[in-house]
């Protein structure tokens, strides 16, 4: 077994109840966010241009929008939740480090509290995994056939 495997295994025996509501209100967390910014492209477009990489601007603009929406319903149902953490995180990376951190590192600036706060819950959601109320439970216990 390699060290993913028994991540995974641990993350799976070791999940408490209440982690799932926490997964549950991050999930709607992020997918509130995500459309806010569906609302507001152009401020998205000014947080990436913020960051000074030379990418297509409207390429990252489009991919943070449609992995927060997407990745905050993933979250919500517990369907593919390592997957949705993984792709969530480079997002939150850039958002604590790239761009809430250029205005100040103090109590005043919530958004940058706030993407901490969602960034370490998804490294362990990573970890934990969906948890008992989630698809994922569900499309895993016996007598549950998959029809391809």
């Amino acid at each position: 077994m390699n060290l993913i495997h028994k991540i995974e295994h641990w993350g799976d025996t070791h999940h408490p109840q209440w982690i799932d509501y926490l997964r549950i209100a991050v999930g709607f967390l992020i997918l509130i966010k995500g459309m806010s910014f569906v609302g507001d492209l152009d401020q998205v477009s000014s947080l990436v241009q913020q960051v000074n990489y030379t990418f297509y601007i409207w390429g990252g603009v489009h991919y943070i929008v449609f992995a927060q929406i997407v990745g905050g319903m993933f979250i919500i149902f517990g369907f593919q939740t390592r997957l949705a953490c993984l792709v969530l995180l480079p997002i939150l990376f850039g958002a604590v480090f790239f761009v809430n951190l250029t205005h100040g590192f103090s109590f005043l600036n919530g958004e940058l509290w706030l993407s901490i706060v969602v960034l370490l819950l998804l490294i362990l959601f990573l970890v934990m995994g969906s948890g008992k109320y989630s698809l994922d439970n569900l499309m895993n216990r016996p007598g549950y056939e998959r029809k391809i």
